[in-house]
């Protein structure tokens, strides 16, 4: 068996209250730079985090505040 180097999680400075489809900075940081979402296993985010950035970032685009 060959060691695996664990990959450090991010630490989540952030309260899920802040996880707001008007906080396109922060939105940003989780978008590649053709739009698409990243997902978990880059994120490191818990799966409930997740889901609300999935639908901030969702409802960001319909409202024409991010690409």
């Amino acid at each position: 068996m060959e060691n695996r180097t664990v990959r450090p999680k991010p630490k989540i400075d952030f309260t899920a209250d802040a996880l707001d489809f008007k906080n396109t900075n922060l939105l940003r940081q989780f978008v590649t730079d053709q739009g698409r979402i990243l997902p978990r296993k880059y994120t490191g985010l818990p799966a409930h985090y997740q889901r609300r950035l999935t639908r901030a970032i969702k409802r960001a685009r319909q409202m024409l505040l991010m690409k």
